[in-house]
């Protein structure tokens, strides 16, 4: 079963999809309940959102199941929110609370430990691998983490979610031009909200990779899957009118930060 996907490109900009995979080995898979077997906390759909915005980005996307290990989740298990409602590097529940392993079949001090070997580690070099790639052509890359989740979570916030969360640890993991240009676009987006840093301040891949100082900026992008979904709840179908009026924003988006990642190169310093 492979563990990831990548797809190698000329722009400074990476994208990365930790939680688009839907595998799950067979013995784990056997271990879900029914709740957890309808992997509901799939960032559904969005590797297929971003197709083609950006041609020449890198892309790198995981391909096992965020419930097997969670590929945006500290591998020493430190919570990215702590007192607040999360799901951890392997979790126990679903993003409503709601158990998702068998009674007697959650996951064990041995199990995490091979799943990080297994999974999580294997997807974390080959992103690692093409951030430096990227960084040699151009001194310097963009990280950009594509995600979503459903509108409206109790368990995880209150209320409904903004369209748009960009998120970039209040502004350590990038300049403030990468920052910007994100901010500036998604406001622009007629009909869509928007927050930066919000509930969502951006995730470990963001946070880890993130060093502006070093030349490597990262940010984390999560869309509410009510801009792009016909439905956020089984099957989870995509709706194509809504994921077409959504990625002309988002091409904007990556366009504007690819400017800006060139900007940053040519003159050395922020743009």
């Amino acid at each position: 079963m492979a563990v990831f996907e990548i797809r190698r490109g000329t722009s400074p900009v990476i994208l990365s999809f930790p939680h688009t995979g839907t595998d799950v080995p067979a013995p784990i898979w056997q271990r879900l309940n029914d709740n957890g077997r309808l992997l509901a906390d799939t960032d559904w759909h969005i590797h297929e959102l971003y197709e083609g915005l950006l041609p020449e980005a890198t892309t790198v996307r995981a391909t096992i199941h965020r419930y097997v290990v969670d590929a945006n989740r500290d591998p020493q298990g430190v919570s990215l929110y702590p007192g607040q409602n999360t799901t951890g590097l392997v979790p126990e529940t679903d993003f409503d609370g709601t158990a998702i392993w068998q009674e007697g079949e959650g996951p064990t001090d041995a199990d995490v430990t091979a799943r990080l070997r297994d999974f999580h580690a294997p997807y974390h070099a080959a992103l690692a691998t093409e951030i430096a790639r990227v960084k040699a052509i151009h001194g310097v890359a963009v990280l950009y983490d594509c995600h979503s989740i459903r509108s409206h979570i109790p368990f995880l916030f209150e209320g409904k979610l903004p369209d748009f969360n960009i998120g970039t640890d209040m502004g350590r993991t990038c300049a403030p031009a990468i920052e910007a240009a994100a901010v500036e676009c998604a406001a622009k987006a007629a009909g869509y909200s928007h927050v930066l840093n919000g509930r969502f301040k951006g995730g470990w891949t963001t946070r880890h990779y993130g060093r502006p100082e070093d030349g490597v900026h990262a940010i984390q992008m999560e869309l509410a899957q009510s801009t792009h979904l016909a439905t956020e709840a089984p099957p989870f179908a995509l709706d194509a009118a809504k994921a077409e009026r959504l990625r002309v924003h988002l091409k904007a988006i990556l366009e504007r930060i690819e400017t800006k990642a060139c900007d940053i190169k040519r003159i050395g310093s922020e743009a």
